[in-house]
């Protein structure tokens, strides 16, 4: 059973985050913004100019005082010792942001939008260094660790991106509906009345895997390499979109939310790292296994649907409301998921130990 954290907002809560010494904070529609200690008692609320919706909410890596809230098309930089007026606000968005990221280096902001355009902010110099551009909705944009000048985004564009801050253009891009139109076919006319819209993006703590949950209902795993990032796994997880994907820090451990109202949680070490000892060689033997495909009683029998069949989820939450945002906190010594849907609390399960 839930645990339910109350009293901090009236209206739906829409993102989390929390910092390195435990403390949550929340956004909800209607510019609320709300701090809470590990039991869950609210320790601190404002409410932002102009009521806009909060849509994300992060903690700076190396300063866990500092707090960017993106409300409407502005980001206001708060600090949680004294929850009062924003100490600065910046408005370099032109459409609402849905995705704010902090390198961990702390030197760089990245703010994806409703118009598709992703804004760098320097930090020190308080100025927008580059404008990366999705044609459609860019839903949410994460910066890698370890690599604080290479960030990964996706949007409704069916678009996922790889982006070195040095160049403008995406060093490598992925559209999800061609890659299912070519390994999918008997999937392509499902595809076509449910596409797969890129919802949330997370990168694994290594920095070189990161996870995708879109509307069709999938989690696709990919493994940057370099310049560009391939295909490693994916798995049906949810019977509708996959509004949430969330890697645990450390291990291969990844949390899902959906529109189904699951919460899943996946452990894909051992899927990831057998193919992260012979990438090409599993490569190749996933389009063997492709073109080995034969129609039986004139049904295409797929031989590779069945490897990701075998992924099944580590627990399911049977939370029962859609999810707007995951979280993870360790809260008296353990692991606690916090799930944000379209009430005014926050749920907090247990989660098992690694």
């Amino acid at each position: 059973m839930a645990v339910k954290w109350t009293g901090g907002h009236s209206s739906s809560i829409l993102c989390l985050n929390v910092n390195t010494e435990g403390l949550v904070a929340s956004g909800a529609e209607q510019g609320e913004l709300t701090l809470w200690d590990g039991g869950g008692t609210p320790v601190g609320q404002l409410q932002l100019p102009e009521a806009d919706d909060v849509t994300s909410v992060v903690f700076s890596p190396c300063h866990p005082t500092r707090l960017y809230a993106s409300h409407g098309e502005i980001i206001s930089l708060l600090d949680v010792r004294s929850l009062k007026e924003p100490i600065e606000r910046f408005h370099v968005n032109e459409e609402e942001i849905n995705s704010l990221s902090v390198n961990e280096t702390n030197s760089l902001l990245a703010a994806a939008d409703d118009s598709g355009a992703i804004k760098i902010m320097d930090l020190e110099n308080k100025k927008v260094i580059r404008s990366l551009k999705h044609s459609n909705i860019c839903s949410s944009v994460v910066f890698r660790p370890q690599r604080p000048q290479s960030l990964v985004s996706c949007g409704l564009d069916m678009q996922v991106m790889l982006w070195n801050l040095q160049k403008v253009r995406p060093m490598w891009t992925t559209n999800l509906q061609e890659w299912e139109t070519e390994a999918d076919s008997p999937q392509s006319a499902g595809q076509f009345f449910n596409p797969p819209l890129a919802h949330s993006l997370s990168v694994a703590s290594c920095g070189n895997i990161f996870g995708c949950g879109a509307q069709d209902g999938k989690i696709r795993i990919f493994r940057i390499t370099g310049a560009k990032f391939e295909r490693e796994l994916e798995f049906q997880g949810h019977s509708l979109g996959v509004s949430q994907v969330l890697f645990l820090p450390g291990a291969y451990w990844l949390l899902t939310g959906g529109n189904d109202g699951k919460v899943l949680l996946w452990d894909i070490g051992s899927d990831v790292g057998k193919q992260l000892k012979s990438p090409a060689k599993s490569l190749q033997r996933r389009k063997a296994q492709a073109l080995a495909s034969t129609r039986k009683d004139g049904k295409l029998n797929k031989v590779a649907s069945s490897e990701p069949a075998r992924i099944l989820p580590k627990l399911t939450i049977q939370h029962g409301e859609k999810v707007n945002w995951l979280s993870c906190a360790e809260i008296k010594g353990s692991r606690r998921v916090l799930v944000a849907d379209q009430s005014s609390s926050v749920s907090v399960y247990p989660l098992p130990e690694p």
